[in-house]
């Protein structure tokens, strides 16, 4: 998505687009049925921790590594071969990402720099930057073309401009927004979904729309599968209107069905089975 020449709030064009009232609508009401639920209000912090280990194995998952939720549970190293250390970045993420909500709106780079250093530690010496050119990248589930250092350069900084001016669209469309350009660029070398996703979150736990973070999309997205969540993402990247409304409305969903799970866990605190 680029931001050269647009208007002062590019956005709010895209808030506009045919379906997306109605997503953001139906995330609203998806959201609210969460934060209303008589569980919440007790025992929240045991909600939000139970998202963030569910939408950390959402998120790997989309990224090749799809481990069952008590596998995830038992596990306590995370060392070992290329899926461990997918799931252990996603873990560290999820931690992380509430510990820069404060700098976001301010940092944007800053904090996704953060967020790859913390992702990749260990993985490879071109971490917490921005890839140069002729680095390759490690990212083998998404074979959109890759652009080129330059071009991320510039996209980054338009995206970093953007969400330190503001947007009066919603949540959900800046988060899609995020999510969509983080995973088109690739601006790291390594763990471009993960960081995509976290981003995403840390919009909508920002924004104020999911304040205790306890719809996690990563859920979502990992239930649509991974063949959708290319396919959407195939749209973002068209940048045409069509395909821009597909891409914000798959995110949607996917916030609604992790607030949907949350509203599964509730259900089973209430009645004393988790």
């Amino acid at each position: 998505m680029s931001t050269t020449g647009a208007t002062a709030d590019p956005l709010a064009a895209l808030g506009a687009l045919p379906g997306v009232a109605e997503s953001v609508e139906s995330v609203r009401k998806a959201v609210d049925r969460v934060y209303g639920h008589r569980i919440m209000r007790r025992r929240s912090n045991e909600i939000t921790s139970e998202a963030a280990l569910r939408g950390a194995r959402g998120s790997a998952a989309l990224s090749g590594a799809d481990w069952a939720l008590e596998e995830v549970r038992r596990r306590t190293d995370f060392s070992g071969d290329d899926d461990s250390r997918t799931m252990g970045a996603a873990l560290r993420l999820t931690a992380e990402a509430g510990q820069l909500l404060s700098v976001w709106r301010q940092s944007p780079l800053r904090v996704l720099a953060r967020l790859h250093l913390v992702a990749a530690a260990g993985d490879s010496d071109a971490v917490g930057r921005p890839r140069q050119e002729g680095e390759p990248v490690d990212e083998p589930l998404v074979e959109l073309p890759l652009p080129s250092a330059a071009d991320v350069s510039g996209r980054l900084d338009g995206l970093s401009a953007l969400i330190i001016a503001g947007s009066s669209a919603p949540a959900l469309v800046m988060a899609a927004v995020v999510h969509g350009e983080l995973h088109a660029l690739r601006p790291f070398t390594s763990r471009n979904g993960l960081v995509a996703r976290t981003a995403a979150r840390i919009v909508l736990v920002g924004s104020g729309l999911d304040p205790k973070s306890v719809c996690p999309a990563e859920v979502g997205h990992a239930e649509l599968g991974r063949a959708a969540y290319l396919a959407a993402l195939d749209g973002y990247v068209s940048g045409t209107p069509a395909g821009m409304a597909a891409w914000i409305a798959h995110c949607a969903r996917a916030v609604e069905l992790g607030a949907r799970e949350s509203t599964a866990v509730c259900e089973a605190l209430q009645r004393g089975a988790a």
